[in-house]
């Protein structure tokens, strides 16, 4: 090669001899030009042969991700977990036995324990091709089997030399909505018809559970909410994340703005003032608990195991009882077993009963105010001694008041009344900039 370059060299001493110094230049332009020529190539690639072949290599393509996987080359099935069907059973038409199905399942074990997996959830089998000589027919070996836990996560199980499961998610997006408009129907029907939604009609009676009862709204009440949502792979997911509102009820404007500090999120009006009234913690004063919520109970009276699903508060006859809450008395009445007593809807998630009263101090469909006197201790029904058995309903099930983390009722601590307004401001803007009952955008489309 160093002879070439060499001979190759000496050809210039001989044509600067033979051409003057205009005619050399005229051909180191040709020349020029061809090499910028060769190196270009056409531009729109059309026709004949392309120079830039001889100096550089196409890119190589990106190869296709999915579940965190290089998904090229490999042969998918898929379908829904049907009802009944197991691990086992999805993965023994691909080969692998029960003795590595197992295996599998007990290495996931602390990760994701396969007997999670539901019926009409989706999966993914992938396999690679092989073939074990040239002339062999090709036949899969299962290399991966992918179980969507939910629209966000799903569940990644190696079939190879190593079985185990690791977890993924999704790539989220989030995109941001307004919906305003005037109570025609129901909240959830005129959400719907103006294309929002309907859940965020669900998001919206938590916002206002302590203000308003949605189940009593009515024609005439307005809204204008701000909202945010997760997408995942096109499709809303989850529920609507209300950020700020306005809901006009029986021409009373309630204002809501998200405000959330050390990440939990909580719903305040301008003056930062919380939307969510905390209960009280006991319904009657200097009173002691003497029973507890307990499913298993030995009844005092009854002798036999019997489900005690409240807490007795036991004070002297006569102690007034009060309305751990506002609400409505939905029954003020009588009966063997619980003597007298009465019942509060609070909102439509919470009631509180009050059982065993001496003397009754409301009636049915009288609005109460928290700590209101509703009764007096006593000990009518069945009862051993003077005390208040109170009951707890969220959902329309009985549960343990004492364990149930009830939002919290303070308002903006005063440390934190400017990042307050900032976040207000903030949530203003961003309404500002959406059109009401338009569809949803991305934050690159906000200025």
């Amino acid at each position: 090669m160093g002879q070439g370059m060499g001979r190759q060299r000496s050809v210039w001493p001989r044509l600067m001899t033979s051409f003057s110094r205009e005619v050399m230049a005229v051909a180191m332009a040709a020349v020029g030009a061809f090499l910028v020529l060769g190196c270009g190539g056409d531009s729109d690639g059309a026709g004949g042969s392309s120079g830039g072949g001889m100096f550089s290599a196409p890119a190589e393509p990106e190869p296709t991700m999915r579940f965190g996987v290089v998904w090229d080359d490999l042969v998918v099935d898929s379908g829904k977990v049907k009802s009944g069907q197991s691990l086992s059973h999805l993965l023994d038409p691909a080969g692998i036995g029960p003795g590595r199905v197992a295996t599998l399942a007990a290495n996931s074990r602390k990760t994701w324990d396969v007997r999670y997996m539901k019926a009409g959830h989706r999966w993914w089998l992938a396999s690679k091709t092989v073939r074990d000589s040239a002339d062999a027919e090709a036949r899969l070996v299962p290399e991966w089997f992918i179980y969507e836990r939910n629209p966000k996560d799903y569940a990644l199980f190696s079939l190879g030399d190593t079985l185990g499961v690791r977890l993924g998610s999704y790539p989220v997006d989030t995109v941001y909505a307004r919906a305003q408009g005037t109570i025609e129907n129901s909240l959830y029907m005129d959400f719907d018809k103006a294309g929002h939604p309907t859940n965020l009609a669900v998001a919206m009676a938590s916002v206002y559970a302590w203000t308003i009862d949605f189940s009593r709204v009515q024609k005439g009440d307005t809204y204008d909410v701000t909202y945010r949502r997760e997408v995942v792979n096109g499709t809303p997911v989850g529920m609507p994340v209300v950020l700020s509102s306005i809901f006009t009820h029986w021409d009373r404007p309630m204002e809501a703005y998200r405000f959330e500090n050390d990440g939990i999120g909580g719903y305040f009006d301008l003056e930062g003032g919380s939307l969510q009234k905390v209960f009280l913690k006991a319904p009657v004063e200097f009173s002691r608990i003497s029973s507890r919520y307990n499913p298993k109970r030995y009844h005092p009276v009854l002798k036999k195991v019997k489900g005690h699903f409240g807490t007795d508060y036991a004070a002297p006859t006569g102690t007034p009882i009060v309305a751990v809450g506002d609400g409505v008395v939905t029954k003020s009445s009588y009966t063997s077993g619980n003597g007298k007593y009465v019942k509060i809807r609070h909102n439509s998630t919470y009631e509180t009963q009050y059982l065993h009263m001496s003397k009754r101090a409301v009636k049915e469909g009288q609005h109460v105010k928290q700590n209101e006197v509703i009764g007096y201790v006593g000990q009518t029904g069945l009862a051993t001694g003077p005390h208040v058995c109170f009951r707890f309903w969220k959902n329309g099930k009985q549960i343990d008041h004492l364990r149930e983390e009830f939002p919290p009722s303070d308002p903006i601590d005063a440390g934190l009344q400017q990042a307050f307004a900032d976040e207000v401001t903030l949530l203003e803007g961003l309404k500002d900039q959406l059109e009401p009952n338009a569809k949803p955008i991305s934050p690159d489309a906000l200025r």
